[in-house]
């Protein structure tokens, strides 16, 4: 499994995001500019929907760019215990300690993108593999650690 291939598929995917939401916010800036009416509390009322619109927006472009900034900071140098930037294999499922992201598919391969500060990370941080563990209730091994 290539850490630098998984990074710079999260970056990518990441960027996209960041693009995409200020699009969405220049879009609804310019409609906020274009809205006019005689009509004042209707114009204001429209006014204060495109402010919410754009805060909205706004902090979940802030979450895309910590996200950003966090990946920024793993190497894709080899791990031996669960820290951040490692990629965990247990016999259900690979999971990347990196940030939030969710399902990947890669070259063929599932792998779970998740934040170090995810339940089942905190309750595996630090063990290496063979390390046994239950979570939820189902006892797993680590079998490998990338």
């Amino acid at each position: 499994m290539n850490k630098a291939d998984l990074l710079g598929y999260l970056n990518e995917q990441i960027d996209l995001k960041i693009a995409e939401f200020e699009n969405l916010i220049a879009d609804v800036r310019s409609s906020n500019n274009d809205t006019k009416s005689s009509m004042g509390d209707k114009y204001e009322t429209s006014r204060e929907m495109l402010q919410q619109e754009i805060n909205r927006l706004q902090s979940q472009l802030k979450v895309q760019l910590d996200q950003k900034a966090a990946l920024s900071k793993i190497s894709s140098e080899p791990c031996d215990i669960v820290k951040n930037g490692a990629i965990v294999q247990t016999k259900y499922a690979y999971f990347f300690v990196s940030v939030g992201f969710g399902e990947i598919i890669l070259e063929g391969q599932k792998i779970f993108a998740v934040s170090p500060e995810a339940p089942l990370i905190q309750a595996i941080w630090g063990f290496s593999s063979g390390s046994q563990f239950v979570f939820n209730g189902v006892s797993q091994e680590i079998l490998a650690i990338y």
